[in-house]
């Protein structure tokens, strides 16, 4: 027998899509303030549903930063409470011209719709909130209660949300988080992911003379600005790609054997993933490509700046020199220790005559695993199963989901991710998309779980107390 809330969005897919490209087309880029608007728009459009909807005391949650939506359904007692998290805000489009379409003008090609966050989460927490509007709408009523919480600041870090939390602890009070962010492994196999690596961020200046010098009257005689960057740069990491900073990894938790088993038992290809990068296999040594990409940390340069960048030439001895790093972290590694063993590593390795500034992220995030346990992660995989017909496996992103860490510091909640993007959608790049088929999969694990969720199973909702 067909679920009546299923086939309600089974009837309506079409106008899932509308709604899903309108809220695409608003450019809600967190990082740029010449997309406030765009930030605006999407806020609006997200609040106008939720309140059509039926959801009470929608709104927004703010602490000095873009506001975060917030929607709430509160009417089965005794039933657990959750939040169930998404964020609106995307990445910037450039490079424009790698497009094929325009990133905020989405269109459908072979069964994939186009556009700027579409994947990266707009896709996925549509599909979370349709699911609850159709509950409302066949049923009057959702099988447990709901707080909804669509952050504006994900891409950006996440920089006010545990000030959110802590300003509005008691509003946000909930037995567990249901993530619609996060990702699957892949389109083809039923998984949950269940941990995601940290991170944080740092800028580095260095200063060589007070301004820019004829690199004839003055090269050969003086410090190069960019010379001592890319020197200092080239001692962060050693020839075999593993991470030289003293101390980088005295806490990083080793998978036991039993771990390593089961990941052995991942559908994984090296030469397919490597194909869709266009390079070669590389990094720490005795790692498998999975293990480097999940549970081992990484220094990435971001990007570095400095001197003439300009059509042809400039005979100049540059003065400054700047770059971007970040961070992957992993369980047992603390942002703000690996922070202070970086700045020291960079600090040790500058050569005299060079005024070295670095600037730390203040925050960053750490690491997060859900318990193996917890009874609302047993409740998404036989969700998944339902819906796919396959048991899940569990798999971990490379990504990071700041809210996870940050919620389970400041709330004591735990995270359990029931994303239906996938990790080939070009999020971050362009020709970001999204699935069609995706709707179809995550409608039905979105309906299952709230099944199994508000079944009034003592058992489970005990557990989600004890776990709380």
């Amino acid at each position: 027998m067909t679920d009546p809330v299923l086939a309600h969005l089974s009837a309506d897919r079409d106008g899932i899509i509308a709604r899903l490209k309108e809220l695409v087309a608003a450019p809600s880029v967190s990082t740029d303030s010449a997309y406030a608007i765009g930030m605006e728009t999407a806020r609006d459009l997200l609040m106008t549903r939720l309140a059509r909807s039926g959801f009470d005391n929608v709104g927004v949650l703010e602490a000095g930063g873009h506001p975060a939506v917030y929607a709430e359904w509160l009417k089965a007692p005794g039933a657990p409470t959750f939040i169930v998290y998404g964020h609106y805000d995307v990445q910037p489009p450039d490079p424009l011209a790698l497009w094929t379409s325009p990133p905020f003008k989405p269109q459908i090609r072979d069964g994939r719709l186009y556009g700027r966050g579409v994947s990266d989460d707009k896709g996925p927490a549509s599909i979370a909130l349709e699911t609850l509007a159709a509950f409302l709408a066949v049923e009057d009523r959702l099988p447990v209660n709901v707080r909804i919480f669509l952050e504006g600041e994900e891409e950006i870090g996440s920089a006010t949300l545990e000030a959110i939390l802590v300003k509005y602890r008691d509003r946000l009070a909930a037995d567990a988080v249901i993530s619609a962010d996060g990702a699957r492994w892949r389109a083809d196999l039923a998984s949950l992911n269940v941990g995601s690596r940290g991170n944080s961020r740092c800028e580095i200046a260095l200063r060589t003379a007070r301004k820019d010098l004829h690199s004839g009257r003055f090269g050969g005689a003086v410090r190069n600005a960019l010379h001592e960057l890319v020197a200092l740069l080239g001692t962060l990491h050693a020839p075999d790609g593993s991470v030289a900073v003293a101390g980088y990894y005295d806490d990083v938790m080793e998978l036991s054997a039993e771990e390593r088993r089961l990941m052995a038992t991942i559908p994984f290809d090296d030469g397919d993933f490597l194909s869709e990068t266009g390079s070669a296999a590389f990094g720490e040594p005795g790692r498998s490509t999975l293990e480097r990409l999940w549970t081992r940390p990484t220094l990435e340069i971001n990007g570095l700046w400095g001197g003439y960048t300009g059509e042809g030439s400039k005979t100049v001895t540059p003065c400054e020199a700047f770059a971007k790093l970040t961070t992957r972290l992993v369980p047992g590694q603390d942002p703000a220790d690996i922070g202070r063993k970086l700045e020291a590593h960079l600090r040790a390795h500058c050569r005299a005559g060079v005024d070295l500034a670095v600037e730390l992220d203040p925050g960053g995030v750490a690491a997060y695993l859900v318990p193996p346990a917890h009874p609302l992660l047993k409740a998404a995989a036989e969700a998944v199963e339902t819906a796919l017909g396959a048991t899940p496996i569990h798999v971990r992103t490379g990504g990071t989901l700041p809210l996870s860490d940050i919620v389970k510091t400041t709330m004591g909640l735990d995270t359990v991710m029931l994303s239906f993007s996938t990790a080939d959608e070009d999020f971050h790049a362009p020709n970001e998309f999204f699935r069609l088929s995706a709707i179809d999969d995550g409608t039905a694990a979105w309906v299952a779980l709230l099944r199994l969720l508000g079944a009034q199973n003592p058992a489970m909702y005990d557990g989600f107390r004890k776990s709380a």
